[in-house]
């Protein structure tokens, strides 16, 4: 068992270990906070109760970073980024950094090493579990070396705390400057143009979802039928939805093996058993991605056109149709991958003349709609889009609020400064219900805003 113990502002993690020599010891972990050693002490329990727990005493860069894989991304990582991590780490950090003793990795050689990096070529993307053919192989871009250096980080951090380096190098490294470039978007013109000229009905629909329930495209390749709500009182009362709650990725066949088969729903068998990769259901990365997004009905009645074609094609193949519950299954029911939508999305831009985005770009267009049509809610959108924190939304997408803050500006200038008498109600007696509902509604939005209701309480004082 481990314990915890508090010296001054720190709390450190307790636990005996044995070494690979048989012998045993006692381990100290400094954290900053409780919380933190907390889930260290939760982290080595479990390891301990499934006897994975051998502490060896590192001394270079590719043995701690070993370490780090077993005690800390095992239980940490899902599993898209242990393979990313995992990548990052034997196809640029090791080879490099891997055998040179911890205690002569400075911030000077980690500036170095990131400026050797933009020299060197980019090791290409697998496919199927094997590298893809490249022409011009591309080099290292300032942006891969920003991963790099949050991983590389986050490793030499836990060395510090495991008490194998006096401090982290990378903390005072200078690394690449990254150039920030505006996400490219449609319009709404842009994204009627390509529904019109759209045959295909699965691209169709993949676009609506996207766009309306702004979604991922894992998130939507994983959307089953047990989580659509079309049903004809739905539609009646307009409130179809769907739950989002799983995502489908291709996964490697060892990851899955690594981490123990961790959040997996569902392992669909492939069609080629020498893949070292198979389709996967998985739990998605955060709780707050797990979310009920309402249809328009226009999406809704989509869908249930959709579902009943599908309905009709499973009734003519009988037996050979494999029934998943998948919203967008293949041909015999199997899963469809993300990259045979983005395909025909691509072949629809170039066939029409559309401006050229990428198909995750209609989940920003989504984003970027929404606040504006709904004057700048980032809670409902957050609701939407299922980013774990409000702030990530106004952070991405602060030109749309600063849009609605100009328009502020110029209402106050124009009722306020300008002394144009505020518009006159129409139909008072008609509309009494509606506006009262309105207003209401717009105080209890004002009242639930920290900043807005500590104006008005400095107001109402004032008076």
């Amino acid at each position: 068992m481990a314990s915890i113990v508090k010296r001054g502002k720190h709390y450190c993690v307790v636990y005996n270990y044995q070494t690979e020599k048989g012998d045993r010891k006692q381990k100290w972990e400094s954290y900053r906070t409780k919380a933190e050693a907390e889930q260290r002490r939760h982290d080595i329990e479990y390891a301990k109760s499934k006897g994975e727990l051998n502490i060896r005493s590192c001394t270079t860069v590719e043995e701690l970073i070993r370490e780090y894989i077993e005690l800390y991304g095992k239980n940490k990582w899902a599993l898209s980024t242990y393979t990313s991590n995992v990548g990052l780490f034997e196809n640029y950090i090791i080879p490099t950094l891997g055998k040179m003793k911890l205690s002569d990795v400075t911030s000077r050689v980690v500036e170095q090493y990131y400026r050797s990096l933009l020299e060197t070529d980019m090791v290409p993307p697998m496919r199927f579990g094997k590298p893809m053919k490249q022409k011009n192989p591309q080099k290292v871009t300032p942006s891969l070396i920003r991963e790099i250096h949050k991983l590389l980080s986050s490793c030499f951090k836990q060395g510090v705390r495991w008490e194998l380096m006096e401090k982290n190098p990378c903390e005072n490294a200078t690394r690449p400057r990254v150039e920030k470039t505006e996400r490219e978007i449609w319009t709404l013109e842009d994204l009627q143009k390509a529904l019109d000229a759209c045959d295909d009905d699965r691209l169709k629909l993949a676009i609506n979802l996207a766009f309306s329930c702004t979604l991922r495209i894992g998130e939507m390749m994983a959307l089953t039928w047990d989580c659509v709500e079309i049903s004809e009182s739905a539609l009646d009362n307009g409130r179809p939805y769907i739950r989002i709650n799983k995502e489908l990725q291709r996964v490697d066949r060892k990851t899955l093996e690594a981490l123990d088969s961790k959040d997996v729903i569902q392992v669909f068998t492939p069609s080629n058993k020498r893949y070292k990769t198979v389709m996967v259901l998985k739990a998605p990365k955060t709780r707050t991605s797990v979310r009920k997004v309402y249809l328009p009905i226009t999406v809704a009645k989509m869908l249930a056109d959709w579902k009943q074609r599908q309905e009709e094609t499973k009734r003519e193949l009988g037996a050979e149709y494999k029934d998943h519950g998948l919203v967008f299954a293949g041909p015999f029911g199997g899963p469809v991958e993300g990259h045979t939508i983005t395909r025909a999305f691509q072949t629809l831009i170039e066939e029409n003349d559309l401006p050229q985005v990428v198909f995750h770009s209609l989940r920003h267009s989504s984003i970027t709609y929404k606040l504006k049509l709904n004057g700048g809610d980032i809670k409902a959108v957050q609701g939407d889009s299922g980013h774990a924190q409000a702030a990530m939304v106004t952070e991405q997408y602060s030109h749309v609020l600063v849009d609605g803050q100009q328009s502020n500006a110029d209402l106050i200038e124009k009722y306020f400064y300008g002394k144009v008498p505020l518009p006159e109600r129409q139909g008072k007696e008609n509309a009494a219900g509606a506006d009262a509902g309105s207003a209401m509604s717009m105080l209890l939005k004002l009242i639930a805003d920290p900043e807005t209701a500590a104006v008005l309480k400095t107001l109402l004082g004032n008076n």
